[in-house]
């Protein structure tokens, strides 16, 4: 799940909730869109190998 934040940049957060916090973790922060898609795109690679 990308949202944008207030200055502008991409925060990359996973798609569960974490069971102890009840919130998302956050996944990393990048400048574009672009960027934080193609991370989120390694992150599933890696889930599913």
């Amino acid at each position: 799940m990308i949202r944008k934040l207030k200055s502008g940049e991409y925060r990359l957060y996973s798609e569960k909730r974490d069971s102890k916090t009840n919130k998302r973790k956050n996944l990393g922060t990048f400048s574009t869109h672009a960027a934080a898609k193609k991370h989120e795109q390694e992150v599933q690679y890696f889930k599913a190998h």
